[in-house]
C-alpha cells in the first residue's frame, strides 16, 4: 500500500509537467497567430511592372537626369513626373539640396540615383535616355542603367554604364518593345526626348524655362 504512494506522487508530477506543456505550447502558437496578421498588414505589395534606375557615383557633383518616353508618347522628366503608366520617383540633383532632416538637423545623402515605375505593360516601344543636365566637373561621369521587369519574377532587361562627358550630352541608353509580355527588339538606336519636351506648344513644356546661354532647361 505505502510503495505505491512515490509512484502515484510522480504520476500526478508527470501529469501537472505535461499540462503545463500543453498549455505553454497553446499560448505561444496563440501569440504567432495574433501577430502574424500584423505582419501581413505591413507587407509591401509592389504594383508596378518594370522598375528603371539610373546612378552615378556617390558624393558626385554632377547632375544627371532620366528621360522615358512610353508607346503612347508620353514621356517623364524632372518637370513632368508622371505620364501615362510612368512615374518618375525620385529626381536626383547630384550633391545640390541632397539633404534629409533628421531630428531637425540637416543630414548630407552621397547617393546618386533617379528612378522610374512603370505600373502596367502597354505594348509598344519604351526609350530611355540620360541626360549631362550640369557638368561640375571635367572627368566623364559613368552613369549605370538599370531596367528589371519585376513580374511574376524579377528579370533584368537592360544593365550598363554610360559615360557622359559634357553639359547637355544626352544619350540613348536603351529602347525596348513590349509585345505581350514578351519584351524584344532591345537596342540602343540615339532618339532625342530632350527635343520632343521642348516642341513648341507641346504638353512636355519645361516650367522653368530656358537658359538662353546655354539652351538648358532650367530646372
Amino acid at each position: 500500500m505505502f510503495e505505491d504512494e512515490p509512484r502515484q506522487e510522480f504520476d500526478v508530477f508527470t501529469d501537472l509537467l505535461f499540462n503545463s506543456l500543453v498549455a505553454i505550447t497553446f499560448m505561444f502558437f496563440l501569440s504567432f497567430a495574433m501577430i502574424n496578421p500584423i505582419a501581413e498588414a505591413g507587407k509591401i505589395d509592389p504594383k508596378a511592372e518594370f522598375l528603371i534606375t539610373v546612378g552615378w557615383p556617390d558624393d558626385h557633383m554632377d547632375d544627371i537626369d532620366t528621360y522615358i518616353e512610353d508607346p503612347s508618347g508620353n514621356i517623364v522628366w524632372y518637370h513632368q513626373r508622371e505620364g501615362g503608366l510612368m512615374h518618375l520617383d525620385r529626381d536626383d540633383r547630384g550633391m545640390f539640396k541632397d539633404v534629409i532632416l533628421i531630428g531637425g538637423e540637416e543630414i548630407e545623402s552621397p547617393l546618386n540615383q533617379e528612378s522610374v515605375s512603370i505600373r502596367g505593360k502597354a505594348d509598344g516601344e519604351y526609350v530611355v535616355n540620360i541626360v549631362h543636365y550640369i557638368a561640375n566637373t571635367p572627368q566623364p561621369v559613368p552613369v549605370a542603367v538599370k531596367v528589371e521587369a519585376l513580374n511574376p519574377i524579377v528579370k533584368v532587361v537592360f544593365y550598363d554604364t554610360i559615360m557622359l562627358s559634357s553639359t547637355g550630352e544626352e544619350r540613348t541608353a536603351v529602347r525596348f518593345t513590349m509585345a505581350g509580355d514578351e519584351v524584344v527588339d532591345v537596342n540602343n538606336r540615339f532618339k532625342s526626348l530632350v527635343e520632343l519636351t521642348r516642341g513648341a506648344g507641346g504638353s512636355q513644356s519645361a516650367g522653368g524655362g530656358i537658359d538662353a546661354s546655354t539652351g538648358e532647361v532650367l530646372k
